[in-house]
């Protein structure tokens, strides 16, 4: 089954800190914590970048079994989100290689300086799902929240229909490896329920 996959740029919203201080795990933040935020974020801003790949698929939800048309799963988690949905998005979303090269560079040379480009990177690909899901939310009415592989009942292995039905590789770069990790790694997928 070929679904039609559509590619848009997120722009980036703006910068939540207290999540990414939430993140990398430091509180409030003091002074000197405040000030490597800052210094990463700075530095960071010229390698984000928000890009999502989506399709649409029909949905039919029958106790817990999810009809996808292009693929079918039994999750009770996952059912209860889109029971009432007549179609569901699935969506790719990434803040691209610049990140994950970034962090790598940092690993070697600050350690402290790559945990706050983590936080970054997770407090940023948070923001380009949101703002993906309040754009889809204006385009097509009232959604359910999103709903990722990996989360509560659903395997994470229902990654591998996304990557065939998105073509993740070919639209955004990103890939996934045997252990069912994605490159680059602030990198989300998820489910969206359009209800009827």
């Amino acid at each position: 089954m070929t679904m039609q996959v559509l590619c848009v740029d997120v722009p980036l919203p703006p910068v939540n800190e207290k999540e990414i201080l939430r993140y990398a795990r430091c509180g409030d933040g003091d002074q000197q914590t405040r000030k490597l935020m800052q210094e990463c974020l700075a530095e960071a801003e010229g390698v984000l970048q928000g890009k999502v790949c989506y399709g649409k698929l029909p949905c039919h939800v029958a106790g817990e079994r999810c009809d996808l048309e292009a693929f079918s799963l039994v999750s009770r988690d996952l059912s209860k989100n889109l029971q009432g949905c007549g179609r569901v998005v699935l969506f790719a979303a990434t803040l691209g290689v610049g990140m994950d090269r970034l962090i790598a560079k940092y690993q070697r040379l600050s350690p402290a300086k790559a945990v706050m480009l983590h936080a970054i990177g997770a407090e940023r690909i948070e923001g380009v799902c949101d703002g993906f899901c309040r754009q889809l939310e204006a385009e097509k009415g009232k959604c359910r929240p999103r709903f990722s592989p990996g989360y509560g009942d659903v395997p994470l292995d229902v990654q591998k229909q996304f990557f065939a039905l998105l073509q993740c590789e070919k639209h955004l770069g990103l890939y996934l490896n045997d252990s069912l990790l994605m490159s680059p790694s602030k990198s989300v997928t998820a489910f969206v329920g359009l209800e009827k």
